[in-house]
């Protein structure tokens, strides 16, 4: 399977959001690689963890070999097209530069620079970091709901004139505690998520259909306890019994990766879709969430986990048993944490080069 570096120069988004290697984590060696350019320059279309990989092992490494220190990886930086990236071997550092004439290959004609902390926002032409197109409907939707969620959720009682289903600017009847929102989003559980090990449904994944708009709330000692709202938008056919969920605010999409703060060893629950196999830019859940130590940013290094085979050349028990052995586990790509919740997690698979399956082994680098 293609490496990441190599075909994903058109996925998008930027930079860092709220992320800071935890103290006590253990430093990690970066490696570059023996083949790194002394130089690059920034096209449109490049993106950080392209551009890193061209230069390091570990493409998700790059905050580290910018020297950027706790503070700085906490504020959005951005790289624009017509700089320069250039290897500084002796400092062992990558280092940023602007172009001052046509001499590509002579450092001396760049002007230095380090990545600038900006707080005012997004650029719109700035690098990007991870996939945009792949990930953004896994932002805003929930996709998984967990089992404290559903207890409670407001629900849909009744329909615009008895439909059974409902389209855009119908009427739908509403029980439950809004919680002082207006606008909703619509699911259906879907299938039970079980943890590979313990075996314990840890949520669902959800069927997003759509959002409703708050029309009339029900008022304090109003003699109907029934909420009306609109269907704003319809992605599937929604009804009686179908529940809602307050839509989350838009989130920053900056993204910068590091390791856990905390050492994590997680399994892949399910792949999105429904499959049993994932490759590259395809979505997988994992068992470990916020309050495992994971969040956005986080990078988990993905393994095959090692089959127990007998050892029929060893010495037998003495009920003649052949000594069961377990295979060491097989690395075969990293996984991007992009978002988190208590106990699940949504990565990007990066740099695969097998497929991943249900089960396999999302650890901590090492």
């Amino acid at each position: 399977m293609k490496n990441f570096s190599t075909v994903s120069t058109r996925l998008a988004l930027a930079a860092l959001f709220s992320v800071a290697a935890a103290a006590s984590a253990a430093p990690l060696t970066c490696e570059f690689r023996p083949d790194a350019p002394d130089q690059h320059v920034v096209v449109k279309g490049d993106t950080l963890w392209d551009i890193s990989g061209a230069f390091l092992r570990q493409p998700w490494c790059w905050p580290t070999v910018w020297g950027m220190n706790r503070d700085e990886i906490a504020n959005p930086h951005w790289i624009y097209p017509g700089q320069v990236i250039w290897f500084d071997r002796a400092a062992g550092r990558l280092r940023l530069g602007t172009q001052l004439s046509d001499g590509l290959n002579d450092p001396s004609t760049t002007q230095k620079l380090e990545p600038r902390v900006r707080t005012e926002g997004l650029g719109k032409d700035a690098v990007p970091s991870i996939p945009p197109g792949v990930i953004e409907p896994f932002l805003t939707q929930p996709l998984i709901i967990e089992d404290d969620e559903l207890k409670g959720a407001p629900r849909i009682i009744a329909t615009q004139e008895g439909r059974v289903f409902l389209g855009k600017g119908d009427k739908a009847y509403v029980r439950g505690d809004l919680k002082g929102n207006s606008s909703f989003q619509v699911f259906r559980p879907g299938a039970p998520l079980k943890d590979p090990v313990s075996k314990q449904v840890i949520g669902y994944e959800a069927f997003y259909l759509g959002t409703l708009k708050l029309q009339a709330e029900v008022k304090p000692g109003a003699g109907s306890a029934v909420h009306t709202f609109a269907v704003s938008t319809a992605n599937q056919e929604m009804g009686k019994g179908d529940q809602l969920r307050a839509v989350p605010p838009t989130p920053m999409q900056n993204y910068a990766p590091h390791p856990p703060g905390q050492a994590v060893d997680a399994r892949v629950v399910a792949v999105y879709g429904g499959v049993t196999h994932a490759g590259q830019n395809q979505v997988v859940s994992i068992n470990r969430g916020k309050l495992d130590g994971l969040d956005i940013g986080s990078v988990l290094q993905l393994y095959h986990a090692g089959r127990t085979v007998s050892d029929s050349t060893g010495q037998k028990s003495w009920f003649g048993r052949e000594q069961q052995v377990k295979l060491p586990d097989e690395e075969v790509g990293s996984l991007f944490i992009f978002r988190v919740f208590k106990h699940i997690s949504y990565g990007l698979i990066m740099q695969v080069t097998a497929p991943v399956e249900v089960g396999d082994v999302a650890k901590s680098p090492e």
